[in-house]
Order: C-alpha cells, then sequence, then structure tokens
C-alpha cells in the first residue's frame, strides 16, 4: 500500500463520502458505550473522514480532535465542525501534544499500512488507563467484501478479531472483543 494512493483515493471521494456511508446509531452507540465515552472525555478519532462519528462525541459531550491523511476529507470535516479540532496528519507517525482517555479507529483499520507501527505510535497518545478501540460499523466479513473492489489496492484485509487482539496485548490489557454479523471492536486499556 502506499500512502499517496490511499490520499488521493480518499481525496477523491471526500465530496460524496457522507452520502455514500449510512450509519446504525445503535452500533455507534454500543461501540461508545463499550468504551466508555461520555462528558469531558478526550477523544482522538483516527482517520475521521468528514466526521462521521462527530455528532455522536458532541451529543456525549465528549473533548473531540480528529486526524485524517486526506486533506479533502480534513477540508470537509472542519466546514461541517468548525468546534471541533481536526488535523491533517499521518496517525502512524505524528507526535502527540496531550493524552486522551479514547482513541477510536472507526471504519479504518484495514486502510493502515502498517498496523503493529500505528497501534505502538497511537499508544503513546493514551494516558494510562486509555481505551484504543479497532471498530467497524459492520461484520469482518462485510468489510472484506467492500474492500475486494476498487478500494482493494489501499486496503489490507480485516484480521480476525484474535490477531487484532495479539497485536494490542503487548501494550493493552484487551478486554472487549466482538467480531459478529453486525460488528467488530477489539479495544483495550493501556498499561
Amino acid at each position: 500500500m502506499n500512502k499517496k494512493d490511499i490520499i488521493s483515493f480518499f481525496d477523491n471521494l471526500a465530496p460524496e463520502w457522507d452520502n455514500m456511508n449510512e450509519q446504525d446509531n445503535q452500533i455507534i452507540a454500543m461501540l461508545l458505550d463499550n468504551v466508555e465515552v461520555c462528558e469531558n472525555t478526550r477523544v482522538l478519532d483516527v482517520a475521521c473522514g468528514t466526521g462521521v462519528l462527530f455528532p455522536y462525541y458532541i451529543e456525549r459531550k465528549a473533548i473531540v480532535t480528529g486526524i485524517d491523511i486526506s486533506p479533502e476529507m480534513v477540508k470537509i470535516s472542519k466546514e461541517k465542525y468548525p468546534q471541533i479540532n481536526v488535523i491533517c496528519g499521518d496517525a502512524e507517525s505524528i507526535s502527540f501534544c496531550e493524552n486522551f482517555d479514547v482513541i477510536m479507529i472507526f471504519n479504518a483499520f484495514p486502510h493502515f499500512p502498517d498496523p503493529t507501527k500505528l497501534i505502538e505510535n497511537l499508544s503513546k497518545g493514551l494516558k494510562k488507563g486509555g481505551r484504543l478501540s479497532i471498530a467497524h460499523g459492520a461484520s469482518r466479513a462485510e468489510i472484506n467484501r467492500c474492500h475486494s473492489g476498487k478500494a482493494n489496492r489501499i486496503s489490507n484485509t480485516l484480521p480476525e478479531a484474535d490477531e487484532i487482539k495479539k497485536l494490542l496485548t503487548p501494550l493493552f490489557d484487551v478486554d472487549i472483543v466482538i467480531s459478529d454479523n453486525k460488528m467488530y471492536q477489539v479495544s483495550g486499556k493501556k498499561r
């Protein structure tokens, strides 16, 4: 996977991104409940796109920072949600100036070329006891089916949940492993 290809792919999709994605409010509520996003929770939304999860964070009165590698996605999210700090950058290598309570990677994990590097870098931005969550609002099979088409060149296969658990285990106490026909979430607390 080439990061320039990833940027180009998502820059081209940005204007239509909101029309292309339907969200299941119940699943998103469950994903956020599982990692205890509530009032004053400091959240980093990784690969935030156009701000798909921002309304849910706002409703919960969380303090949100978004990051995305696509300048066009960032531009749209900033226009839609000027009250949220959105950074254009690479989550695999960015240095963090603050420690977050929750880092959420929603519907994006297969688009990171080096998952181990991503997890190690994001852990630096979490406070002790903070949560990293890798989540999808669809099943693993559905995610992999979607990525087998034109997104194939900018996607890895979404691993089995137990494989993600193994990636997290050196740095996190993994306590959520869900992979069913509705959703996918692996989450742990930073030691």
